[in-house]
């Protein structure tokens, strides 16, 4: 599977692992159909790339919206005539305990974390189906694999990325499409500073804090992030860990499914200490 005349879909193109993926993307001559909350930041990630000779389409998109999304999947395809990948990437997070954490905020986050991904998966899954082939890449998280304090809502979010996305995987598997979730551990992109913030997580007490806590525990740059997923998508991967502190935690979660929670506390603990 390469990407040379290809054409992609992707949502949060405006920024972080979004914008890294578009640019990448472009450089190996793919095709663009880019979407994004914010028209400003998708015009800048248009301007990054203008000196590529690919196309390249921008709509303003909720992904929340099922009938925009829709729209903006029939308008990809009868643009460029067909799509060969979509990468469902936009996310955002909330930061608060369960018990604080208003119903607002909780569907707020799933409405674009998890439905989201449902609804860009589903505006394509006809196309490629049609095909008989195309790639489903959705983007859910290291706290799709482990969960964590101050990040329920989060969690459960990426969890049920997770979820429909190997079941997808699993009934797709004979018909020329592939399906693969993505567990970027921490990745340096803006998604802490859009955070909703309600209370204080991993002993920060305030935005600033936990944004700045975020920042330094992320390690790997988006453009890196992008790299692996592009790599792995190659290479027909059902699962693509980024980071090193995904790959441990994985492992660790894997070993101890129950008592890796011990070390998670921990470490809250610690830091809470430290603040």
């Amino acid at each position: 599977m390469d990407y040379q005349g290809k054409t992609a879909a992707i949502t949060g193109a405006g920024s972080g692992i979004g914008r890294a993926l578009s640019l990448s993307l472009a450089r190996k001559g793919c095709n663009l159909a880019l979407s994004d909350i914010s028209e400003e930041r998708l015009d800048e990630t248009k301007a990054l790339i203008a000196d590529q000779n690919v196309g390249c389409s921008l709509t303003v998109l909720d992904v929340s919206d099922r009938d925009a999304v829709e729209s903006w999947a029939q308008d990809a395809v009868s643009e460029f005539g067909t799509v060969d990948f979509v990468f469902n990437n936009a996310g955002v997070t909330v930061v608060n305990s369960a018990d604080d954490l208003s119903y607002e905020d909780f569907h707020w986050i799933m409405n674009i974390n998890f439905w989201g991904v449902v609804h860009g998966s589903k505006a394509f899954l006809p196309h490629f189906l049609e095909r008989g082939e195309g790639a489903i890449i959705n983007v859910s998280s290291l706290f799709g694999l482990i969960s964590v304090p101050s990040q329920s809502s989060y969690n459960a979010s990426k969890f049920a990325v997770r979820g429909f996305t190997e079941s997808l995987a699993q009934e797709v598997s004979k018909k020329g499409i592939t399906v693969c979730s993505v567990h970027p551990g921490g990745i340096k992109t803006s998604i802490a500073r859009n955070a909703r913030f309600n209370s204080p997580g991993f002993g920060a007490k305030n935005m600033e804090e936990f944004t700045r806590a975020f920042e330094k525990g992320a390690r790997t740059t988006s453009e890196e992030a992008a790299n692996v997923i592009l790599s792995g998508v190659e290479k027909g991967r059902k699962r693509i860990l980024i980071g090193g502190d995904a790959k441990l935690l994985d492992i660790i979660q894997r070993l101890t499914p129950t008592r890796y929670n011990d070390f998670i506390n921990l470490l809250y603990r610690l830091n809470r200490k430290k603040s």
